[in-house]
């Protein structure tokens, strides 16, 4: 899916161009000097994962001070409409640039759409809006997230010495195209484990729009259906981990079956401590944010910031000049180095029934 592929560990490998390099393809070299440089943020939600308010807005709205722009960042709480009346608000309030993080394809691509017939340069933030019209695309290598997944649950497998692990799959909401890269990345390493018959694969359910109580009951069903018998817990991310551990508690068999996660959030890092959670995929998504809001810096100024990277849009097969960071699997040995980067607190962490954990985690 990638063309040209360096994963990036800091923004500062943009280099400035001219927005009108876009060509035909942007429709964001209207944006220019004639116009008072403003950003739009639409986020998706508060409810599939706790970063969106916690640190994507924070970081987001730390760059764009530190520029001295002006910019609203609003969340459309997993409402389609919400987000196209969000969208059309600031598209009629002036931004020079949009920056949105899709519900679905669907949804993004009128938003982007419209946003460019208006003159507006854009960005997906996260995740790639297919047959979308984004002058840029800021994300993780979703696949290596993926990846890190599956490895972390087969090592978390081996070191617990299961014998032919049956394995339950909780995917990514189907509408997120992030959720087709990750179960890209960890099917390449457990998929060869189904097909010799090393483990067996118990289960393999989306859940929709990334719903934590859909979650709990989905794995319910896998696990009744599987007759109790599920070794590991192929979770897509810390909410959907916890949710399936919320079930392995009623059953008392959390702490016995390894589930993994991503976003490494307090509360997954918490079911890490506790030995709940095999592991979690950590994004530093300063590195994100602070990437984008460079871009949609520029782009509201009418600059154009070359990243060296591109993305192919598999529906369209457009390449997106793309940002693509590297993301890091989380074990209890180094749930610290998250806390020591900053994106989460020791306070939100080793809260009273966690204190003693942390200690021993080397958490200080």
């Amino acid at each position: 899916m990638r063309k040209g592929f360096l994963a990036v560990g800091a923004v500062g490998l943009l280099t400035l161009g001219s927005l009108t390099a876009c060509g035909d393809d942007s429709g964001g070299d209207q944006a220019g000097s004639d116009k008072t440089p403003k950003i739009g943020v639409i986020l998706p939600d508060s409810k599939s994962s706790v970063r969106w308010e916690s640190a994507d807005r924070k970081f987001l709205e730390e760059a764009f001070k530190a520029a001295n722009v002006q910019y609203d960042i609003q969340n459309a709480q997993g409402d389609k409409n919400a987000f196209q009346t969000i969208a059309d608000q600031m598209i009629t309030s002036g931004v020079t640039a949009l920056m949105i993080v899709n519900l679905d394809s669907g949804t993004g691509k009128a938003v982007l759409d419209k946003a460019k017939s208006q003159g507006v340069a854009t960005i997906d933030y996260d995740r790639l809006t297919l047959g979308g019209s984004a002058e840029y695309y800021v994300s993780f290598d979703n696949e290596a997230v993926g990846k890190l997944q599956g490895e972390g649950l087969v090592k978390c497998l081996t070191d617990a010495k299961v014998e032919k692990p049956a394995i339950a799959y909780l995917n990514g909401s189907p509408t997120d195209n992030n959720a087709t890269l990750f179960k890209n990345g960890y099917d390449s390493v457990l998929k060869p484990k189904f097909d010799s018959g090393e483990y067996t694969q118990a289960a393999d359910d989306s859940v929709p729009d990334w719903d934590n109580a859909q979650a709990a009951t989905i794995f319910e069903q896998q696990l009744t259906k599987a007759g109790g018998k599920i070794d590991g817990v192929l979770s897509a991310n810390d909410g959907l981990g916890n949710a399936a551990i919320s079930v392995l508690k009623k059953n008392n068999l959390n702490g016995k079956v390894p589930v993994t996660g991503q976003d490494a959030d307090p509360q997954g890092l918490q079911n890490i401590l506790a030995g709940d959670q095999c592991m979690t995929v950590y994004k530093a998504v300063k590195q994100e944010a602070d990437a984008a809001a460079e871009l949609a810096i520029g782009l509201a100024k009418g600059e154009r910031k070359e990243t060296g990277q591109t993305v192919k849009d598999p529906e369209s097969g457009r390449d997106v000049a793309s940002v693509l960071l590297t993301p890091k699997a989380i074990y209890k040995e180094n749930v610290k180095d998250v806390i020591a980067d900053g994106y989460v607190t020791k306070e939100e962490v080793c809260t009273a029934d966690f204190a003693k954990l942390c200690t021993e985690a080397g958490i200080s």
